[in-house]
C-alpha cells in the first residue's frame, strides 16, 4: 500500500515539540504580548525544527492572514520595480508577504482584482498607480487598510505616497533653459478624465512642466505630445515631435525617454549633439554609461519603503487620520543633456 501525502504539521506539534502551550505558540506567531525572549526562542526553533506552515485560511477567520497586495499598471517599467524594492525592504524582517498583480491601466480589471484582494482577506493593499477613481480608491479603503502610491490629492480613507512631479518637472525646464534651449518639448501620458487628472503624476509633470516654461519666457514654445508612459510612446511621440523641430525633449518617464531615442536614432540624430533628452524617475537603466541619461531622481526604493511603513501602521492603527506624504524630487545631470552647439 502506498503512503499517502504527508500530515501537515499543526500548531500542538509545534507546542509539543517545544515544550510550551498552544496559547504560547499563539503568542509567539502573532507576536503578542507576553511572549518572553526564550518563549520565542523555543517556539520559533521547534517551527523550524518541523516545518511548520501556518494555515492562510486559519488565520484570515482569527482576522489577519499576514498577506498584502500590491498592483501595479505595469511590470515593463523599471521604476516600478525600485518601489517593490522599497516595499520588499519595508517588509523584510515581520511575517507579512506581498502578493503582486498587474492591473494594466485598465479601471474594471483593477477593480476586478482589488475585489478579488479583499475576498482573499488579505490584510493590507499598497495600489502603485492606480486608475480608479477616487470614489472607489475610498471604497476599497474601507473594506481593507489602503496606501496608495503616486496619486496626490487629499483622501479620507487611506494614505498616499507620492513626488512632488510639478517641482521635478520644473528642474528639467530650468537644467535645459540654463543650457540655452528654448525650443524644449515634453511627451506626457495621455489623460483624458478631468477629475482624475488633478492627482495623476502624468498629469502634473505636464502642468509643471507649462508653468516652468512660462516661468522662463518660453511659454511661445510649450509643445506636449500625448501618447503614453512606455517605450511605444516614447517613440512615436518623438516621431511626431521631430517634425516640428525641437531642440530638447523632456520625457515624462525614463520608459519614454528610452523610445525617444529608439526614434532619434531611426532618423540619424545624436544625442546630445543634435538634440537633448531628459527624462524622470532616475530608473537603473538611466546610469548604464551607453545612456547616461539625464532624469528627474524620485526615490523609488525611498517610495516604496515609506508607503509599506505607512500601510504596517494603518493595519495596526486603523482609525488614524489619513497621511499624505510627498517627497521632494533632485535633478540628475548625465550626458544626454547639453548647450546647444554654436
Amino acid at each position: 500500500m502506498g503512503s499517502g501525502p504527508a500530515r501537515r504539521v499543526t500548531i500542538v506539534d509545534v507546542a509539543r515539540h517545544a515544550g510550551v502551550s498552544t496559547t504560547a505558540v499563539s503568542k509567539v506567531l502573532r507576536n503578542a504580548y507576553g511572549a518572553s525572549a526564550e518563549m520565542q526562542a523555543k517556539v520559533r526553533s521547534a517551527i523550524a525544527d518541523l516545518g511548520y506552515r501556518p494555515s492562510t485560511a486559519a488565520r484570515g477567520m482569527r482576522g489577519q492572514t499576514y498577506t498584502i497586495g500590491v498592483t501595479l499598471p505595469d511590470f515593463r517599467n523599471p521604476f516600478f520595480a525600485d518601489v517593490l524594492d522599497g516595499v520588499t525592504a519595508a517588509l523584510d524582517g515581520t511575517d507579512y508577504v506581498q502578493m503582486l498583480s498587474r492591473c494594466c491601466n485598465d479601471e474594471a480589471a483593477e477593480a476586478r482584482i482589488h475585489d478579488a484582494m479583499i475576498d482573499r482577506n488579505m490584510d493590507g493593499l499598497l495600489l502603485i498607480a492606480p486608475t480608479g477613481s477616487r470614489s472607489h480608491l475610498e471604497r476599497v479603503a474601507r473594506a481593507v487598510p489602503t496606501v496608495v502610491v503616486g496619486r496626490h490629492g487629499t483622501a479620507t480613507s487611506y494614505d498616499t505616497v507620492a513626488d512632488d512631479d510639478f517641482t521635478g518637472a520644473g528642474l528639467v525646464i530650468a537644467h535645459l533653459a540654463a543650457l540655452g534651449h528654448t525650443r524644449i518639448a515634453h511627451i506626457e501620458h495621455l489623460e483624458t478624465d478631468p477629475v482624475r487628472m488633478q492627482e495623476m503624476p502624468n498629469a502634473i509633470r505636464a502642468a509643471g512642466y507649462r508653468h516652468a516654461m512660462n516661468a522662463h519666457g518660453l511659454g511661445e514654445f510649450i509643445d506636449i505630445e500625448s501618447t503614453s508612459y512606455s517605450r511605444e510612446g516614447g517613440y512615436v511621440g518623438a516621431q511626431r515631435l521631430l517634425t516640428r523641430h525641437p531642440t530638447a525633449i523632456f520625457a515624462g518617464a525614463d520608459i519614454v525617454a528610452m523610445g525617444v531615442l529608439d526614434a532619434l536614432t531611426e532618423a540619424g540624430l545624436s544625442v546630445p549633439g543634435d538634440l537633448s533628452l531628459a527624462g524622470y524617475d532616475n530608473t537603473m537603466f538611466a546610469a548604464f554609461a551607453p545612456i547616461s541619461l539625464t532624469t528627474v531622481d524620485q526615490a523609488g526604493h525611498h517610495i516604496g519603503s515609506e508607503a509599506a511603513r505607512l500601510l504596517l501602521d494603518r493595519i495596526t492603527n486603523r482609525n488614524r487620520p489619513a497621511a499624505q506624504v510627498k517627497l521632494s524630487p533632485t535633478l540628475v545631470t548625465r550626458r544626454t543633456t547639453a548647450a546647444i552647439p554654436q
